[in-house]
């Protein structure tokens, strides 16, 4: 303990003479209608002179600039109070969107904004919708905000404050590529022992261009304004085998770890079996690479090493479009609009697709293309007859890269009316339409159907024959010859592949009216105070619907259609009492409180399902300035999270995840009574196949049982701005926020780590094996890890921010600033009863992305009196262990790694400068990542959560250096 405390002792120290990538503490105005009003982040409350009762942080369109930002989540992502989610350096898996994660709660847990509303729907929301050159701020709400906002504001409120008032033509554009020098020795030494071709010694790569263009006019002596923009941006691919950290899949040596090596999967361009009868049931073979057509005994030096194609940044075309329109018809009524429109194209790219491991295939006994030692091992007496039997086939097509087309066309449309009735009333009546179009294909991909057809061949007048084409099930059939290494050609590949295709819609309207009042104006104030009672009383009604479809092909992969409809109606009520003012010790004490009720309805059409129920939120907050230069704030949220469609309606399917079965391989590290209870049969057990390249599988979906989650979150802290030190801010906050029965899957990493353990039959009960094989991956092996209400999330820690500014005489004036946060615990209870594990300073397995205890970003500017900014900004992002190095038993049944024990303390040093030239042109430049700092480079089994290229690169800069060039011109 003494150690933390004095990590958090000095942490405070530095905070003090630094701050973070925030502006300040208190946000700037926002248009309420042409009032005097501004609205705060965090309250319903309209008056002059409001301000934040809970945490926030307010990023400024400078930091956007500073950091040569293509995109949002990029730039919060740095923010210590962050945790990277879905962004493009995700390829694998990725459903191309972008989203963030605060307090590492989830990124469903917060509640995005776009000018105060929801951005889109819950379960599609996508950040890549937010044009970054029209970000005038960003609004961060620390903690619960149902109350205000409704369901999903668990972690906090993310409020995008857009420019949408303008008044002239401006052009943001921007252009950056990343360069890095490949000499990582250690990997390279991996990567030669393999005799696997080196990375360029040095790269330039990765291009990012972005241009928005936008047009303002004020009309009607200021009452009236239109707005409108559009916007282009590409992304240029980056390959793994570009870097040195990604060039090769990373794996474990042996079991302790004492080592890496360069790894990769069994299903090879050599041929891969495991037999399912006969003598050899379930041994693991392989084609021999003499070009013997023979068996021999799989090792890792046939290995196929799948990282150089899989993309380290995916390839990304975006356009935006967009208009903001107001007019005051008087000052009771002003109409306002606006339109959003964004289409985004992306492509991920994967290893180039197999018959891969995982489902039996019925293989003809006389198979024309096998040897007939082949055929013996595989049949057995059977060999030679006409009958099958089934093995387990991995066999990789080296023809093209798997390429996931993934295609959004989003759209968002609000139109309202809001004025001023007299007596310090005012009202907003608003309605809002979102709709998100998916489209996916997924190419270059094996057919299990087609497959299986070309595994089953017979020989007719001495030419190898499919039996599809003999009784016309499918004619084009073309065998393959998986029986020699290298033995499929491009034409046999080729037939196997069969694009599959899903689509989605989702879709979201709202209806909402709030009625703001000062009671102050009609007598109503306190007796100790000059300010009135503050008020705000509102409606709203949302529903949200999703439908999925899938292909025959994509439902051959598991994928079926799925629909659902959720309605909430909603009342809600806030009030604000400045209770004293102006007197000794007391120049303000203010409390809060806020009370909403929220009414469900659930509805799936396809199943005729539905459900409802009702719940409560509500708010209570106080701010106490004893004297001019302190304020001090608390508050308690009590928050909900209703089940999204998806997470209520989804259907269930087969993916990959990240694991290692322990009943696998000749000598299993369970037991014989332990993998017994996963399903393992006497004969089975030394006899299992394992995951391949580390990967296992795991059933998710849906669950319509699912209830809501709760959360309680407290805050308290306090705001200093000293007269005797003018332009100096220091602010302190602690926060807990407890989420209770969460809406999660339990890890499979967990899974299978406590049932290998403890031999939990819970834990066990949730291995799903293949009758046949007894593995635990493919379409038939898997581990149970569906929707459920779960136990508690928790998590605490403290807020430092700080920022000041002084003069320098004739050079000008600097501005030091800092946000930084204290970790104190991230706490996770999997199951109720059954045990929690905190993850604080930790990373791997069960805990994912790593959670340092200390995180802080620091920004030093010097402004020039020739309106020149140089500006370095410091990352900081603490160092972590291994989770399965924790004497937790929750966490120690993963495999260990001595040599990925522990990631070291990261620091990244940004340099930017930014020049204006009169009024109408400022041009930028910059370089991220000055020194080429390498990310860590860990083991593929380790990367459960958003890893990608042996690395987390949502968490640590996985490209090298980002150097970028900008200009804005305003006509």
């Amino acid at each position: 303990m003494r150690n933390h405390r004095t990590k958090f002792y000095c942490a405070a120290a530095l905070s003090a003479l630094l701050a973070g990538a925030a502006n300040a503490q208190t946000p700037q105005a926002a248009d309420a209608g042409g009032t005097s009003e501004i609205v705060v982040t965090g309250t319903r409350i309209k008056r002059p002179d409001l301000e934040s009762n809970s945490p926030q942080t307010v990023v400024g369109s400078e930091e956007f600039r500073y950091q040569g930002a293509t995109t949002v989540e990029g730039v919060l992502n740095r923010l210590p109070q962050f945790t990277a989610a879905e962004n493009e350096n995700v390829s694998n898996g990725s459903d191309g969107t972008s989203k963030i994660n605060l307090r590492n709660l989830g990124s469903n847990r917060v509640l995005v904004l776009v000018n105060g509303q929801r951005m889109l729907p819950q379960q599609a929301v996508n950040l890549n919708f937010v044009p970054s050159s029209l970000v005038e701020r960003v609004d961060v709400l620390t903690g619960g905000a149902s109350a205000v906002y409704g369901s999903d504001a668990m972690s906090g409120v993310v409020n995008f404050v857009l420019k949408d008032n303008l008044d002239g033509i401006r052009i943001d554009a921007q252009t950056g590529f990343f360069q890095h020098d490949n000499n990582n020795g250690a990997v390279r030494s991996l990567l030669d022992d393999k005799g696997y071709r080196l990375a360029n010694g040095s790269v330039m790569d990765g291009g990012k261009q972005d241009i928005t263009i936008s047009a303002g006019k004020n009309f009607a002596d200021g009452r009236g304004n239109i707005t409108v923009y559009g916007g282009y941006r590409h992304f240029s691919p980056v390959r793994q085998s570009n870097r040195d950290v990604s060039s090769c899949a990373l794996q474990q040596a042996d079991d302790a770890g004492t080592a890496l090596f360069c790894g990769g999967s069994s299903n090879t361009p050599y041929g891969t079996f495991v037999p399912l009868e006969g003598a050899s049931q379930g041994r693991t073979l392989t084609n021999n690479r003499d070009g013997t057509q023979t068996f021999v005994p799989y090792d890792n030096s046939y290995a196929y090493n799948y990282a150089p194609d899989n993309y380290f940044q995916r390839s990304d075309e975006r356009i935006t479009a967009g208009a903001f329109a107001k007019f005051e018809l008087s000052k009771a009524a002003e109409v306002y609009g606006s339109f959003m429109f964004m289409r985004d194209h992306t492509f991920s790219q994967v290893a180039p697709s197999a018959i891969f491991l995982g489902s039996p295939f019925a293989i003809s006994c006389n198979n024309p293309l096998a040897s007939a030692s082949q055929l013996q091992t595989l049949c057995g007496s059977k060999a030679g007859t006409a009958q099958t039997a089934d093995a387990l086939v991995g066999y990789r097509m080296s023809i093209a890269p798997r390429r996931d087309d993934l295609k959004y066309n989003d759209y968002r449309y609000t139109a309202g009316v809001r004025g001023d009735l007299g007596s310090g009333f005012s009202y907003d009546v608003n309605y809002l339409y979102s709709l998100v179009r998916f489209k996916e294909r997924y190419l270059n991909n094996v057919d299990a159907v087609k497959a299986q057809r070309a595994l089953d061949v017979v020989s007719v007048n001495g030419v190898a024959t499919c039996r599809s084409v003999i009784d016309g099930t499918d004619p084009n059939c073309i065998p393959a010859n998986v029986f020699a290494a290298g033995g499929v050609t491009a034409e046999q590949g080729s037939y196997l592949f069969t694009p599959s295709n899903t689509s989605s819609r989702n879709a979201q309207q709202i209806f909402s009216g709030t009625l703001s009042g000062d009671l102050g104006q009609m007598g109503i104030t306190s007796p100790w105070a000059s300010r009135g009672v503050g008020i705000a009383l509102g409606a709203e009604h949302r529903r949200e619907t999703l439908n999925f479809f899938a292909d025959e092909i994509a439902q051959q992969g598991g994928s079926t259609n799925a629909d659902g409809i959720i309605s909430v109606t909603e009342g809600y009520g806030e009030i604000e009492i400045p209770l004293i003012q102006d007197m000794p010790f007391i120049r303000s004490l203010t409390i809060n409180g806020g009370l909403r009720y929220s009414s469900y309805k659930n509805e799936q059409k396809s199943t005729g399902y539905k459900s409802s129920y009702g719940v409560w939120t509500y708010k209570g907050e106080l701010s106490w300035q004893p004297v001019d230069d302190v304020r001090l704030r608390a508050s308690y949220n009590h928050a909900i999270r209703a089940p999204n469609i998806t997470e209520l309606f989804a259907s269930q399917s087969v993916g990959n995840v990240a694991g290692s079965d322990p009943c696998a391989g000749t000598d299993p590290v369970a037991s014989p009574e332990t993998c017994a209870l996963t399903g393992v049969t006497t004969a089975q057990y030394g006899n299992i196949v394992e995951c391949p390249a580390e990967t296992c599988s795991a059933l998710g979906g849906g669950n319509r049982n699912l209830k809501p989650e709760t959360a309680d979150t407290i805050t308290a802290g306090f705001v200093l701005t000293p007269r005797a030190l003018r332009n100096f801010s220091l602010s302190v906050d602690y926060y807990k926020i407890k989420v209770k029965d969460y809406i999660n899957s339990i890890s499979p990493a967990l899974i299978i780590s406590e049932c290998t353990r403890s031999g939990d039959p819970y834990y066990c009960s949730l291995f799903n094996r293949d009758p046949r094989s007894g593995a635990i991956f493919g379409q038939n092996g898997y581990i149970v890890s569906t929707t459920l209400n779960t136990g508690y999330l928790k998590t605490s820690g403290i807020d430092v921010t700080a920022d000041y500014t002084f003069g320098i005489g004739k050079m000008g004036k600097v501005n030091v600033n800092m946000v930084g946060t204290w970790l104190a615990e991230q706490v996770a209870q999997p199951q109720p009863g059954l045990g929690s594990y905190d993850c604080k300073g930790m990373f791997g397995y069960t805990c994912g992305q790593p959670s340092p205890e200390w995180r802080h970003v620091a920004r030093f500017s010097w402004m020039a009196p020739s309106d020149t900014v140089l500006s370095l900004s410091w990352r900081h992002i603490g160092g972590t262990t291994l989770s399965s190095l924790s004497d937790n038993t929750l966490l120690n049944g993963s495999p260990s790694s001595v040599i990925n024990r522990k990631i070291d303390d990261y620091n990244y040093f940004d340099l930017s400068l930014t020049q204006s030239i009169g009024k109408q042109l400022t041009i930028r430049a910059g370089v991220n990542n000055m020194f080429d700092k390498d990310p860590p480079a860990l083991a593929a089994g380790i990367l459960s959560s958003f890893g990608n290229g042996n690395t987390y690169p949502g968490v640590y800069d996985s490209l090298g250096r980002n150097i970028f060039f900008g200009a804005t011109v305003n006509f």
